[in-house]
């Protein structure tokens, strides 16, 4: 478990004694400049980026946030997906994939695969309308954890438990999709909701389960923070150092995991994301959706601050209380308590809120996993934002 230092927190209690903490809240602020040296060191300690390559992958990444419309157009139905991709020699490079058509996007690279990405998302669209229609699925479905288009391998991957294989196959072949567009995906244990952990920054619920705050926002007037929907239900309380800030005003889970958190007007709000690597604070600039295959790093307050990269989007979750859509995976560790946490680009756009992970059985994190085997979800922000017509505090 990684816990705030008691210097922090007791420097932080004192200070702001009446205001909203975690990722959302401190005194002062932060610039790009005073980021980038975290960014950097966490960009090198989790994703194994050494300094001469930050500049590359940024300008890979500014590409891959300015091209993707032009390729939509360009490609028109043919449209195959694309992505941040890493070479074998650890630059990195924009991919657009097409079923059909030439074009040259710039700054991109062009590859044919067989199925647009209508065709892939026409396919998991089918398995989603399976899952909704009958009830009885639920058993049926025991070690199904997940599918998604992947525009990197042009395919709907299914991600299965240990032991879930013929239940999957059985549920992609009652969807009557191709068999050609279908991946499966062996997951190390079984997704779950984040909540209920103890330690770090925090708010609790109701003052007995506990979550982490993502962003600080505002509605006509009315300030909040936004956070996961498995948290608390409309009208629960939540308190931060043993002190009420706010009331759940809506809430959603299952089928999306997302709320909003009034806050009472003697509380301070910033437009701030805690790291708990260094004890700074990053600035919130935006909300940007990120490409697959971009750097990211999230706040929470059960394993601290911790990066990766997003592996997949429009990810459909089969968590045991039922299903999530639309949830964007990445490989970054975490743990039950980060739930409703913030996930942050490099350029300091805010891209989600914490979901939950595949955790191995009797793990409270899954942080001794690879890399590679890591499943970790996020509620995008920018639909939470549009649903509860919130606007994001910007630092």
């Amino acid at each position: 478990m990684y816990a705030m230092p008691r210097t922090t927190a007791s420097k932080t209690r004192t200070c702001l004694a009446t205001a909203v903490a975690a990722a959302t809240l401190v005194a002062g602020s932060a610039s790009a400049a005073d980021f980038a040296p975290a960014l950097k060191f966490a960009m090198q300690r989790d994703l194994g980026i050494q300094a001469h390559q930050i500049d590359q992958y940024l300008k890979t990444e500014q590409v891959a946030r300015t091209q993707e419309a032009s390729a939509r157009r360009a490609f028109g139905a043919g449209y195959a997906g694309s992505w941040i991709e890493r070479k074998s020699d650890g630059s990195f490079r924009y991919v657009v994939a097409t079923s059909r058509g030439s074009a040259n996007i710039a700054g991109a690279e062009t590859r044919k695969v067989r199925f647009s990405l209508a065709e892939l998302e026409t396919a998991k669209n089918r398995l989603d309308d399976l899952h909704r229609v009958s009830a009885k699925r639920a058993t049926q479905m025991r070690g199904v954890n997940a599918w998604h288009v992947d525009p990197m391998t042009n395919s709907v991957v299914v991600s299965v438990a240990p032991g879930g294989t013929e239940n999957a196959i059985d549920f992609v072949a009652a969807s009557g999709i191709d068999a050609a567009t279908v991946r499966f995906e062996k997951a190390a244990g079984t997704p779950q909701p984040l909540a209920n952990v103890v330690g770090g920054f925090e708010y609790s619920i109701n003052n007995s389960g506990l979550c982490s705050v993502g962003f600080s926002v505002t509605r006509s007037g009315t300030r909040g923070f936004a956070t996961a929907g498995h948290c608390g239900s409309v009208g629960a309380t939540a308190r931060i150092s043993n002190q009420i800030v706010g009331t759940f005003q809506a809430s959603r889970f299952p089928s999306n995991d997302r709320a909003w958190v009034s806050v009472g007007s003697g509380h301070n709000l910033y437009g701030l994301v805690y790291n708990y690597s260094t004890g700074s604070y990053v600035g919130v600039k935006g909300s940007s959706e990120a490409a697959i295959g971009a750097a990211l790093c999230r706040s929470g307050r059960t394993t601290g601050w911790k990066c990766g990269s997003i592996t997949a989007k429009n990810v459909t979750v089969n968590y045991s209380v039922g299903p999530v859509y639309g949830l964007t995976q990445t490989n970054v560790c975490t743990g039950r308590g980060d739930s409703g946490g913030s996930w942050i680009t490099g350029t300091g756009q805010a891209q989600g809120l914490t979901s939950g992970g595949n955790l191995p059985a009797g793990s409270n994190d899954n942080c001794s996993l690879s890399s590679s085997q890591r499943q970790t979800y996020f509620e995008r922000i920018n639909p939470v934002l549009s649903a509860y017509g919130l606007s994001l505090v910007l630092g």
